[in-house]
């Protein structure tokens, strides 16, 4: 018995030296990405996403200030700016998406994901990056204006007379620019289990 052990040792062996001989290497099998960790990493994201978007929301509901001047009363409010109005809707549907993406991924992972279900996960959070940064670039640029003006339009600053609602208007924005982010990375998540699906990832459903 073992001696038989001991010639299928030396069998092995032999082979081994043959193909290092000839040139072709031997590596260890590649092992299958952690899906635990990547699907535990879209879970942190989306309820992330979720907090922020609900935190710029409440901060642009709650940012509305009236002041008097030259006895007249004015009131600052994100109603009276299509660009805030949009930063608002697009924090909104990016609130409801994530909640329902993260139902849905977590009932497609228990049914096994297939490679087009990886695809649709991309295209959403693309998608939902794309409106997020879109909503933050129009807030940015009518904030700008407002806190420096804009001489050559003839257009003054009003921070310096609303400085509450300025003040919250940088903060939705904050929150609207950290739920870009986690959707920057989600989307990054997503594209690389589209390019390297794991052996576990069923093709079928096309």
């Amino acid at each position: 018995m073992a001696q038989s052990e001991m010639g299928s040792k030396e069998k092995t062996s032999s082979f081994m030296v043959q193909v290092n001989s000839i040139g072709i290497p031997i590596s260890d099998p590649p092992t299958p990405p952690p899906q635990r960790s990547v699907f535990l990493a879209q879970l942190i994201l989306k309820i992330s996403a979720i907090f922020f978007t609900l935190c710029s929301i409440s901060v642009i509901i709650t940012s509305n200030q009236s002041i008097i001047l030259f006895g007249i009363q004015f009131e600052a409010s994100y109603a009276y700016s299509s660009s805030l109005k949009f930063l608002f809707g697009a924090n909104a549907v990016v609130c409801v998406f994530s909640v329902l993406s993260m139902i849905s991924v977590y009932l497609l992972r228990r049914s096994g994901l297939k490679l087009r279900d990886h695809f649709f996960i991309f295209l959403h959070d693309m998608v939902m990056m794309v409106l997020m940064v879109s909503g933050c670039a129009a807030a940015t640029a009518i904030g700008y204006v407002a806190k420096h003006g804009q001489e050559d339009m003839t257009w003054h600053s009003i921070c310096g007379y609303v400085h509450k609602f300025c003040h919250k208007m940088i903060i939705s924005m904050v929150f609207s620019y950290l739920t870009f982010f986690a959707y920057l990375a989600l989307t990054i998540i997503s594209a690389h289990g589209l390019a390297f699906p794991s052996p576990s990832t069923s093709t079928s459903g096309h």
